[in-house]
């Protein structure tokens, strides 16, 4: 496995893949509750995730609003299936629980849906800050709902 870290306007993210694609993108914010450990086996390489990074400089810029990365999340079929769910909600848009639930074909599987997107290895990319609570207030994010605000925010203005 290799490892990037690099620093953004918003914080330092830390990618993690290899071959297979990626599988793991970490919001450094120091805030909520997901901690994340570089293992001493994986090996820094920067050159390797140069096009994850360039992608990730362009969004941060408003130029881009999809991204072309191969992905390889490590989950239950279930929780892809949510995560490809959340990758369809468009740049700018938020979604509730209750709509990606729908969305997947159940309707009433919004905190199945919550638990799965509390997983999501490959926030950003696989944009679960885009799902609010149904009364429209942020809810929960392991990163911490000011990035999730941030990140919300910054889409809509763009």
């Amino acid at each position: 496995m290799y490892y990037t870290r690099f620093n953004t306007r918003f914080c330092e993210i830390i990618l993690v893949g290899d071959e297979e694609g990626l599988t793991h993108l970490h919001l450094n914010t120091g805030e909520g509750k997901r901690t994340f450990d570089i293992s001493e086996a994986w090996v820094r390489d920067d050159a390797f995730f140069a096009s994850v990074v360039q992608q990730i400089e362009a969004y941060f810029k408003g130029e881009q609003k999809d991204f072309d990365i191969k992905l390889n999340p490590k989950g239950t079929a279930y929780q892809k299936k949510v995560w490809q769910a959340l990758r369809e909600i468009p740049f700018g848009e938020v979604w509730t629980y209750k709509d990606v639930a729908a969305h997947i074909g159940n309707d009433k599987a919004s905190r199945a849906v919550g638990l799965a997107n509390s997983k999501n290895p490959i926030p950003l990319i696989v944009p679960c800050h885009r799902v609010i609570g149904s009364n429209g207030k942020l809810t929960g994010f392991a990163h911490g709902l000011n990035i999730k605000e941030k990140l919300i925010h910054f889409e809509a203005s763009h």
